[in-house]
């Protein structure tokens, strides 16, 4: 028999627990020192994770954020965050300022969502301001391969096929790569599949229908889960499917400075890194255009490559933004080789661009209907039969 004790664990939760029990986080929003503004500020004890929790929230609600400083030194934790709504206005709904008070709140003691999170919902009614997480009440189907027209549609035409009624998919597409997440349920049950065989026999035919176009040798991914405790947010699960599937590989850094205007004028994705000896820190800057969820992506990057950030400030101006982060290894680890910052480099600028709608002015189809068995199959259907491919969704 092996038995392994490790206490130290143990001891580190209970005591990270009663400090945010003794000094909760503190959710401060101002609509007065601010002209155009609307400023968030939170003060927590510091834990991992955390700058990503309090982005998630504030995306969530389709909020833009166009300035904000972060600072982690120590067990203390402080970010201010200037925002406003999709009109450029403050916020004065008082509801959804309970809502950002206690989401925030929430999402502490939870760890980024669960039972907190669905209670905060009730006080902001007739707003959509779920958070987007991975759903736990249907069977999943992630999905990772070379992208083709067409390929989203014979997937869930299969689905079909094989009695799974589909409730919801998102997708995104990157440097000819796709990712996708499918949310399914048994037709005949109305809820998750769990028998691990019909799961398997799931997955083997849609195995079949993606190396039917990529050959055996072509990179993918086919996985089929059933529901499962917890939450994880849909876009940032994306951003770990494309990561895994090294759809960065094939980025470009451009050239020109990152500081001022860059080299020609150019309004592309920027980074650079460099060693601050004093401080042992890796500054990256990061210069591109200026869009929505800019900071989650840019965000999302670092927390699932297991950096820190100590301190940041992010700012825009015009049609461009400015991110600058003070990062460490979360195992203290540094940047020693040139291998590793450029991989840094290439993973940053693929975060930021796997959004594409910034750069690729395509037709957004909105469709709202009844639903029914297929009906998602059949709109993806007739896109591809007229030569219509799904770039995000």
């Amino acid at each position: 028999m092996e038995i392994i004790y490790q206490p130290h664990i143990n001891i580190n939760m209970e005591l990270e627990s009663l400090i945010e029990r003794i000094y909760p986080p503190r959710v401060c929003i101002d609509n007065d020192s601010c002209a155009k503004c609307t400023v968030v500020k939170v003060d927590s004890v510091n834990k991992n994770g955390i700058l990503l929790e309090m982005v998630q929230v504030l995306t969530d609600l389709e909020l833009v954020i166009s300035k904000s400083y972060i600072s982690s030194d120590g067990c203390w934790f402080m970010d201010v965050f200037h925002v406003r709504d999709q009109l450029g206005h403050k916020l004065t709904d008082q509801g959804l300022i309970l809502y950002i008070q206690q989401a925030l709140c929430a999402s502490r003691r939870s760890g980024g969502g669960g039972n907190s999170s669905r209670e905060v919902q009730q006080t902001c009614r007739g707003r959509e301001v779920r958070p987007r997480h991975v759903s736990t009440e249907h069977t999943a189907l992630e999905l990772t391969g070379t992208d083709r027209p067409g390929l989203i549609s014979e997937i869930l035409a299969v689905l079909v096929e094989l009695g799974c009624n589909v409730k919801a998919a998102v997708a995104w597409t990157h440097n000819n790569r796709v990712a996708t997440i499918i949310y399914v349920e048994d037709e005949t049950k109305s809820g998750p599949i769990t028998d691990p065989s019909r799961l398997a026999h799931l997955e083997e035919q849609l195995e079949i229908v993606v190396e039917a176009h990529d050959g055996k040798s072509e990179r993918r991914n086919v996985k089929l889960t059933a529901p499962a405790g917890g939450n994880t947010h849909a876009e940032r699960r994306l951003h770990q499917l494309m990561y895994a599937d090294r759809d960065y590989e094939r980025c470009g850094a451009c050239d020109g400075e990152i500081r001022g205007k860059n080299k020609n004028g150019c309004d592309g994705t920027h980074v650079s890194i460099e060693w601050c000896k004093e401080k042992r820190y890796w500054i990256v800057n990061v210069r591109s255009r200026d869009r929505p969820k800019l900071l989650f992506d840019t965000v999302c990057a670092l927390t699932d490559m297991q950096y820190v950030v100590f301190h940041a400030a992010i700012r825009s101006k015009g049609s461009m933004a400015d991110q600058e982060y003070f990062i460490r290894h979360k195992d203290g680890s540094t940047l020693d080789t040139e291998s590793e910052r450029q991989k840094l480099t290439l993973c940053l600028i693929a975060a930021i661009e796997r959004r594409v709608s910034h750069v690729c002015p395509g037709l957004r189809l909105d469709v709202s209907t009844k639903n029914r068995m297929g009906l998602l199959s059949d709109i993806t259907r007739v896109f591809r039969e007229n030569g219509l491919s799904i770039i995000t969704g």
